[in-house]
């Protein structure tokens, strides 16, 4: 082989290990989802086995962080599920009223409520009833 492929081939090695040691034990990112509720934002984190005691939420201008941290298991054989401390940072899809936020943590989904600075109004005619 030619040098130049010997080259790409072997950056293509440090990538693969390089993504295999995040895999194991780098720092995770939890799913989140924006809905729109009318009146209000909700933000949903997925955060299953994370303590609720370790959660924090911030806001700072147009974006909100949400930290926490899930314990790894002791003596673990194998594993799949990522642990250790989380920075979840999301940018507000629509403005909200400054320090809105309402957070509840129910079956390992954090769920939080901003009101928006302009709220969804549904309107309707008469004629649909």
């Amino acid at each position: 082989m030619n040098e130049p492929v010997l080259s790409r081939l072997q950056h293509l090695m440090t990538l693969r290990e390089e993504v295999e040691t995040l895999r194991r034990g780098g720092r995770w990112t939890p799913a989140a989802d924006w809905c729109d509720a009318g009146t209000h934002l909700e933000l949903w984190v997925d955060v299953p086995g994370v303590a609720p005691e370790s959660l924090t939420l911030s806001e700072e201008g147009s974006n909100v962080t949400v930290s926490g941290e899930r314990e790894a298991p002791t003596r673990l054989i194998s594993g799949d599920r990522p642990g250790g401390a989380f920075d979840l940072t999301l940018t507000f899809p629509e403005e909200v009223l400054p320090r809105s936020g309402q957070a509840s943590l129910a079956q390992g989904v954090l769920t939080v409520r901003f009101e928006k600075r302009y709220p969804t109004i549904d309107v309707r005619s008469e004629e649909e009833g």
